[in-house]
């Protein structure tokens, strides 16, 4: 699949599409096809080596996704093949596949186009937190 890759921190000229290896879900995950990523402030602490992400997690940039349900685990309850979901995870969604547990992603509103939904997880999620 193709991917937004950085070889070193910089601003966005570091950034470059390449081919990387396709994410491989578990049971309880969801592959999307991703259709629309956030950006937000972690992504470009992260560009800039400022914000590593977790162990165990992708080097690919993105924390928001909004896409089309490509596969679902056999512990991923209330998803199917075709679904418009969007959510949030810990790197990864500045790419054409994304996995993604489904206890993270939510079913996109039908008014809800997949940019605008790529935009949302973030900000909904953190500023109730804010109050």
């Amino acid at each position: 699949m193709r991917a937004i890759v950085f070889d070193r921190p910089g601003g966005p000229e570091v950034l470059r599409l390449a081919e990387v290896p396709d994410p491989v879900p578990g049971p309880e995950d969801l592959l999307v096809r991703n259709f629309a990523a956030g950006v937000n402030r972690a992504d470009l602490l992260q560009r800039r080596g400022l914000y590593p992400p977790p162990p165990g997690e992708p080097e690919i940039l993105g924390l928001e996704f909004a896409g089309e349900v490509v596969a679902a685990g056999g512990r991923a309850p209330g998803f199917q093949r075709g679904d418009r979901v969007f959510g949030l995870v810990a790197g990864g969604a500045y790419a054409e596949l994304v996995k993604v547990h489904h206890r993270l992603a939510s079913p996109i509103p039908d008014s809800f186009s997949f940019e605008k939904a790529a935009a949302s997880p973030e900000a909904c999620t953190t500023a109730p937190e804010n109050i």
